[in-house]
């Protein structure tokens, strides 16, 4: 692989849902040796530290569930921000944190694609289709609506005015397996390719993923990927608060980030939904971190062997 300049944003987002734990994302990927797994497939590596959200003032939401609004509002600000400045300089990795992060990555890297007069794709690795809204959500945890934010849904007035609306017939979805009624209406009648977990029980994750690779190589795209610990299957990967059984094994998620890393379209990256305080000994991180390499370049004959003491 290329290499890369890779920019480590701590995004210790914890107010997209009311479980607590994933502020100490960004230093659990430290602590499993992100920035050296990096250097060792000869990227250079820049860690910003951790961010904090922009303190702003926001009226009461309309709908009396929502969790966090100012809190999530700030941070998308702040991430905007974050992306807006990385991105020139090398291939943003944000570190969070809960998918409510996302809404300010993903913005932003899709106003940094428009700067570059490039069309502008999201590869969401998710259980969770994450495009409800303030009004929408019955939940009221906002890292349920980052896609509904970026494709430009009503209802995030409250939100910074998007700098660059993600088309969502650019984004593709891998590894669905809860999506309620609100989402699945949304997606009936819209453009996002979507994979779930029984098509990739009957065709494999492979084909449909190089069918969206395609699609990005054919125009010059810049590819954001999010990936949510919950893409994984919970028994691989116990550290997150949305545990959904049937997930991607250990082999798929490899085989997703080897076709990333082989298509050279990544641009940006999101690591999210990481609870250390769920976690096994670092399993979980330990295995995110894995594939971020991956991603970056590791393959099979390089992969090390863990010790289980």
């Amino acid at each position: 692989m290329t290499q890369k300049h890779c920019i480590l944003i701590g995004a210790p987002v914890d107010c997209g849902k009311r479980r607590r734990g994933c502020l100490m994302g960004p230093d659990a990927y430290r602590t499993a040796g992100i920035a050296e797994a990096l250097t060792a497939l000869g990227h250079t590596v820049e860690d910003i530290g951790n961010l904090t959200p922009k303190p702003v003032d926001v009226p009461e939401p309309p709908n009396p569930k929502v969790h966090a609004l100012a809190e999530n509002v700030g941070w998308a600000h702040t991430l905007i921000d974050a992306a807006l400045n990385a991105a020139p300089k090398g291939l943003p990795i944000f570190m969070g944190g809960d998918h409510a992060l996302a809404a300010g990555s993903v913005a932003g890297m899709a106003a940094h694609a428009a700067r570059e007069n490039r069309p502008f794709f999201a590869l969401w690795l998710d259980a969770h289709s994450d495009i409800h809204t303030p009004e929408t959500t019955d939940t009221g945890n906002l890292h349920g609506t980052p896609v509904g934010y970026v494709t430009g849904r009503a209802g995030f007035d409250a939100y910074p005015p998007l700098p660059a609306r993600v088309d969502p017939a650019n984004i593709c979805m891998i590894g669905l397996r809860s999506v309620d009624e609100a989402e699945r209406k949304v997606l009936a009648g819209g453009d996002v390719m979507l994979v779930d977990m029984r098509r990739i029980d009957e065709e494999g994750i492979s084909a449909p993923l190089q069918t969206f690779l395609e699609k990005v190589d054919d125009v010059n795209g810049m590819l954001h990927v999010s990936l949510d610990v919950d893409f994984l299957d919970p028994s691989i990967a116990p550290a997150v608060g949305t545990t959904v059984p049937g997930g991607a094994t250990v082999r798929e998620g490899h085989l997703v980030m080897e076709m990333l890393s082989d298509s050279g379209l990544v641009t940006s990256l999101d690591l999210v939904e990481l609870n250390p305080f769920l976690d096994d000994r670092g399993k979980t991180a330990n295995l995110m971190v894995d594939l971020t390499a991956s991603l970056m370049g590791r393959r099979v004959f390089d992969r090390p062997t863990r010790s289980k003491l």
